[in-house]
């Protein structure tokens, strides 16, 4: 594993990558300024670049949001988030879970990932006990987004009627404008410790890699991806055979501190190895 203080080097190496946002290009409220700089110059080297995301949210929804932070849709190549996957299946379910569904549903999240669903011949329910399914986006806009407690009672509600639960980002956590808060990945996971039936589309399933592949263009010997999450981002790519590269200033930041401003690559390494994985290499964050 090398440790590298910046992207360049990797840069030479690959023709396509594919780049995680959140930790990596921006923070969920600021972008990254030293992030919009690589991608700038991968683009000016004519790298195809490919982000993908676990935003419980439509790709456009999410290029919007980065157009407002300054993050051009000409910076990039193409985007996939984990909310236009869910949104793709449910209008043509890859097997017969997706389609035994049903046409009711509860959604668990905030209105802003409403867009998922808009469109779709799907009909709101107000409660659990009235829906088919509950789709899971993560924390609503009326609870604790830190505190996982919040959500029981409505998590035994849908239990109890045996819902089946689609999470729209396998994410546990994330860190917002410098908060750490629960993502819809942790309710997914207490929710099957209740006995739910759940399926979740994003990283590390590797059904999302397809077509991001596809669309990259490039044979995948020569792609990278990059991402701050063992979990998730390098997991999911060590996961079908890709090479990956790990950004250490996002959600395992505060574990990989030096206590002086940097990261230590000895608490990298054995992070890494605990989980059994080993990223090509290291970088303090996307910096070229």
């Amino acid at each position: 594993m090398q440790h590298l203080p910046g992207f360049a080097p990797l840069a030479d190496r690959y023709d396509g990558f594919i780049l995680d946002l959140w930790g990596v290009i921006h923070d969920g409220v600021n972008a990254f300024p030293h992030a919009i700089d690589t991608l700038s110059r991968l683009k000016a080297a004519g790298k195809r670049t490919l982000l993908l995301s676990n935003a419980p949210r439509t790709n456009d929804a999410v290029q919007a949001m980065m157009r407002r932070m300054g993050i051009a849709d000409s910076l990039y190549t193409g985007i996939l988030t984990s909310g236009e996957a869910v949104r793709r299946a449910l209008l043509a379910p890859p097997d017969i879970w997706w389609t035994e569904l049903g046409t009711r549903v509860f959604h668990l999240g905030p209105m802003r990932d409403r867009p998922v669903i808009d469109g779709l011949p799907l009909t709101l329910a107000e409660t659990p006990a009235g829906a088919d399914f509950v789709l899971n986006t993560g924390p609503d806009d009326h609870r604790n987004p830190s505190d996982m407690a919040e959500f029981e009672d409505l998590l035994q509600a849908c239990a109890r009627v045996r819902l089946k639960m689609i999470c729209a980002n396998p994410d546990l956590e994330v860190i917002r404008g410098g908060v750490r808060v629960l993502c819809a990945g942790s309710l997914a996971a207490r929710y099957q410790e209740l006995g739910g039936d759940v399926r979740s589309l994003g990283k590390p399933d590797p059904a999302i890699y397809q077509p991001v592949l596809q669309d990259l263009g490039v044979p995948p010997a020569k792609v990278l991806a990059v991402g701050d999450s063992l979990r998730t981002d390098i997991a999911g790519a060590t996961g079908v055979d890709l090479a990956a590269c790990w950004v250490l200033d996002g959600i395992h930041g505060d574990a990989l501190s030096d206590g002086e401003g940097d990261f230590d690559g000895r608490k990298a390494e054995a992070m890494a190895a605990q989980a059994n994985l080993r990223p090509l290499a290291t970088l303090p964050r996307f910096v070229w």
